[in-house]
């Protein structure tokens, strides 16, 4: 614990927080109905298929928000009082790119700074500008920022490092 936040309350905030989009594993558990509970991978398209319900449109959505669409869904036709709950259980990967010795993709893990993640990529190639990085966000925008060692990480973020000019 430090600063009065446990890596559970940091993880779980980034859970309640947390926008799913294409790659994300997820489950679903509807409590006494084990042929509905099952685990998903969000697809390309921002959907997954659900039984009874369909085609499920989850992207941008919360864990919490697909849980009340899901109940929505199944109750009255299909259940009287549905409970049901939604994990995160596989975020979608991170990109390292430029120098690093092992660039490519990562699996997100809550808590991921650039130098977490420079380090699951082997560390800085001997060209490397620990200064010079840049990070394009998962989130669907094209904006560039420019990143310090210590700032977090989000999934599907593409981090790169450039090459030092000395």
């Amino acid at each position: 614990m430090w600063g009065g936040f446990s890596a559970d309350s940091l993880a779980n905030d980034l859970e309640q927080s947390y926008r799913l989009g294409a790659g994300d594993r997820i489950q679903i558990v509807v409590y006494g109905e084990s042929d509905l509970s099952m685990e998903l991978l969000v697809t390309n398209s921002g959907k997954i298929d659900y039984p009874y319900l369909g085609r499920i449109p989850v992207n941008n959505l919360t864990a919490q928000q697909l849980r009340d669409n899901i109940e929505q869904g199944l109750r009255g036709d299909y259940l009287i009082n549905p409970k049901v709950a939604v994990n995160i259980i596989g975020y979608r990967q991170i990109f390292i790119n430029g120098e690093v010795e092992h660039p490519g993709g990562y699996a997100y893990q809550p808590g991921l700074t650039v130098e977490k993640a420079i380090a699951l990529a082997g560390g800085f190639t001997e060209r490397a500008s620990k200064t010079n990085i840049n990070i394009t966000p998962g989130n669907g925008t094209n904006d560039l920022v420019k990143a310090a060692l210590k700032h977090r990480i989000a999934p599907g973020d593409i981090i790169v490092v450039k090459a030092s000019f000395f």
